[in-house]
């Protein structure tokens, strides 16, 4: 049996069997996510892989494991800190792929509206959401609500997420979503530091579960820019602390570490690029 490869730490809480259940039945989700070649098909799929994927797999990190209050309250922080410069008291926001609601819910004091989108209700905490948020489900692909309502748009770890053939149509609806000089700010990880998803556990190369493609800087800018980005900013994050960087600056360290064996690529990108941050603004 494939166990975990040497110098990838082990998830301590499950056997080998159950890890290996776990890859297994998501690997086999994400390839037929991956092979559907029509918008309409993969919406379907979207709609019940991770219902699937949770009752095949009943102990997966997300079902039995829970955040205390205080890891709750320093995430919120963490992207408090990433998100400050952007915001005004007159901001209105939008949050791709809200969760459980509870940072929108944190951000809603400090600007004039926000607004979370997701597929599914389901975890959202709303008992005590003030009356300036708002919940929104979509259908992933389509937001429904008017072109120009929102002055910032944020998202964490939700690229990845998207089959490659959707992240296009993905940026030009936030695009269209935005003011005139509006901003998507949003955080992936990286390809060079992965994969991260439960594949870490069973290859060195790219990510074969839900990740269904990591990132490089340079593509995502390739890949904004054809979208309707005219300006695109890198910012560099890690641990509360956050700086604006060129972003050609970051695609030519891209480039070096590029041309290294994937062992030592992956080893030396962990401080310069921890991940994806970039701020993408629309045309004034």
């Amino acid at each position: 049996m494939n166990t975990a490869h040497k110098g990838t730490a082990p998830d301590r809480r499950r056997s080998a069997e159950r890890l290996r259940h776990h890859y297994d039945v998501e690997r086999a989700l994400a390839d037929r996510l991956r092979s559907a070649s029509s918008r309409p098909e993969r919406a379907r799929i979207y709609e019940t892989m991770y219902d699937t994927l949770f009752a095949e797999v009943p102990d997966h990190p997300r079902l039995v494991l829970r955040e205390t209050p205080d890891e709750v309250a320093r995430r919120n922080h963490r992207k408090l800190r990433l998100l400050a410069p952007f915001l005004t008291p007159g901001s209105r926001v939008l949050e791709i792929g809200a969760g459980d609601c509870s940072f929108g819910v944190e951000l809603a004091p400090r600007v004039r509206f926000v607004c979370g989108v997701e597929i599914s209700a389901q975890g959202a905490r709303l008992d005590n959401a003030p009356r300036n948020f708002a919940l929104v489900l979509y259908d992933g692909f389509e937001f429904p609500f008017a072109a120009r309502s929102f002055d910032l748009a944020f998202s964490d770890q939700l690229l990845e997420h998207l089959h490659p053939d959707d992240a296009e149509l993905h940026f030009r609806a936030v695009a269209c979503a935005l003011v005139p000089g509006g901003t998507y700010l949003l955080r992936t990880p990286h390809r060079f530091t992965g994969p991260h998803d439960v594949s870490r556990y069973f290859t060195r190369g790219d990510a074969e579960g839900f990740h269904l493609k990591e990132w490089t800087y340079r593509e995502l800018h390739t890949a904004l820019r054809a979208c309707g980005y005219p300006r695109v900013t890198a910012i560099w994050s890690a641990r509360g602390v956050s700086a604006q960087l060129p972003i050609r600056w970051v695609c030519a360290l891209e480039t070096v570490l590029g041309v290294l064996p994937r062992a030592l690529r992956r080893s030396l990108s962990r401080l310069p690029l921890p991940g994806i941050v970039v701020a993408a603004r629309t045309p004034r």
